[in-house]
């Protein structure tokens, strides 16, 4: 058979991506001619591709119809069916609450599948499909994939946020602090913990305790952890052999996460790990939810769908033109608002090119303030230093007027000195010169007699006290006379 698989989109590694990644290699295995379309590639579509697996985003490309169109996620399906009015289709129900699994209703879709019973009410009262249209397929797990690890310690070490949901803005913290507080190591693989891996299998073999929900919950289970449900926000039981069956009716998923994600309630299901009660929980699921039994089922129904439609040819009807025409409405307002949301983005989109035009021209302006203020900046810083040369040289200039005025002060008091001597002497020769004794000593030198005997003596005596003579050479006879 060819198989045309429609998705979402085939980029993120998430549960309807990995869903159709598994189911297209399995039923390659098996002989079938899978083809995934999505208008959205990425990551997914590359190891699809790696597989050998065809993947389009243009149903033009393919030169031949498909045998039948297992379709995933309205809007692709709906195109796919339109392009290949000839082929039967399913319609797949993965979740309850996506826009993008609300439910088709078209001719040519013969029957439907959901992976669990919350599902298929979906399709019953939200789609009116009719109950005998529905078939609930279990989701699983590849054996190859995700082998089992060795028996769990009797003491958990390590733990793990498996899922793309779980990030440091949301419960993430709070699961790491009730882990801590049993003594448990938390790790996270997902985008929104920027941790995206591409094969886990054997990654999840290194934890003890997983906090997951839907498939990825089976898978960790069939490695041989033990699994609390949770998603940010919700919290779900420790899955146990006695809530297994339960729980699985409703895909591990939202009608299972019944709890707000609380610190008390974190911790009484992290006080319920039993390491026996999850081995044993491991081999009933890789007994239970392996992927081949569902993949059987569904070729099944592949097969009953193809031989409907041989039987019963499908043929463009009035029916199939009001389908559309009422798919259309219901999206309306998606398509609408949608619409009306990218008018706003262009309209934001030119606010904000404005804005970046009128920062490009403030950093222009920035760019010039600067250089004008560097360029200030070192005039400044030349005026700055011809400011210190002049204070360097009126310090040195005052040291020197300093020096001088104490060289000054000093030649002033000298003269003062000077002068007060001066003052003394000529006090004294003034006080001498009016003496008796200095008058008689004139009168008795103008004798000439006596001039002769004593003045030579009178001089020397003089000379020897460093003074000039007082006695004269030759006696005036004119009156008295003053010589020093």
């Amino acid at each position: 058979m060819r198989i045309l698989l429609t998705n979402n989109t085939l980029a993120g590694r998430a549960g309807s991506e990995l869903y159709i990644r598994d189911l297209a290699v399995e039923l390659m295995r098996r002989g079938h001619s899978p083809v995934a379309y999505s208008m959205t590639l990425g990551a997914v579509a590359e190891e699809l591709r790696a597989a050998t697996i065809p993947v389009i985003d243009s149903l033009g490309t393919m030169g031949e119809a498909p045998d039948i169109i297992h379709g995933q996620h309205h809007y692709e399906a709906l195109t796919a069916m339109l392009w290949f009015p000839q082929t039967p289709a399913i319609y797949y129900c993965h979740g309850w609450l996506p826009w993008q699994e609300a439910t088709l209703r078209f001719p040519r879709i013969l029957h439907y599948v959901a992976v669990d019973e919350l599902c298929r009410e979906r399709l019953i009262v939200e789609g009116g499909i009719a109950p005998e249209q529905i078939d609930v397929i279990y989701n699983f797990f590849d054996p190859g994939l995700f082998p089992p690890r060795s028996p769990l310690p009797q003491v958990p070490r390590r733990s793990l946020a498996f899922g793309n949901e779980f990030a440091e803005n949301n419960d993430l913290p709070m699961l790491r602090e009730a882990c801590q507080a049993a003594g448990i190591e938390l790790d996270a693989i997902g985008t929104g913990s920027e941790r995206s891996v591409c094969r886990t299998g054997n990654l999840l073999a290194n934890y003890d305790i997983v906090f997951a929900k839907g498939r990825s919950a089976i898978e960790a289970m069939a490695v041989g952890a033990a699994v609390i449900l949770s998603t940010p926000g919700r919290l779900g039981p420790l899955v146990t052999r006695r809530n297994f069956a339960s729980l699985r009716r409703f895909n591990f998923g939202v009608r299972t996460l019944s709890s707000p994600m609380r610190m008390d309630l974190l911790q009484a299901e992290l006080s319920g790990y039993d390491a026996e009660d999850g081995d044993a929980l491991s081999r009933i699921v890789r007994e239970l939810c392996p992927l081949s039994p569902a993949v059987d089922r569904l070729v099944s129904i592949y097969e009953r769908v193809i031989a409907t439609a041989r039987t019963s040819p499908l043929l463009p009807s009035y029916e199939a033109d009001r389908a559309i025409s009422q798919y259309l409405t219901h999206c309306a307002p998606r398509y609408k608002t949608g619409a009306q949301t990218a008018w706003q983005l262009e309209e934001r989109d030119l606010r904000i090119e404005g804005m970046i035009r009128e920062k490009e021209q403030s950093h222009r302006q920035c760019e010039a303030l600067e250089q004008t203020l560097l360029s200030r900046q070192a005039d400044g810083e030349l005026i700055l230093a011809e400011n210190r040369r002049l204070q360097q040289e009126l310090e040195r200039t005052a040291v020197i007027q300093r020096a001088e005025a104490e060289q000054l002060g000093l030649a002033q008091s000298q003269l003062l000195t000077a002068q007060e001597k001066v003052s003394a002497l000529e006090h004294h020769l003034s006080s001498l010169y009016n003496s008796a004794t200095w008058s008689w000593t004139q009168t008795l030198l103008r004798n000439k007699i006596v001039s002769q005997l004593l003045g030579p003596w009178i001089r020397g005596v003089a000379k020897s006290r460093g003074r000039s003579s007082i006695v004269p050479n030759r006696v005036s006879t004119k009156g008295p006379q003053r010589t020093l």
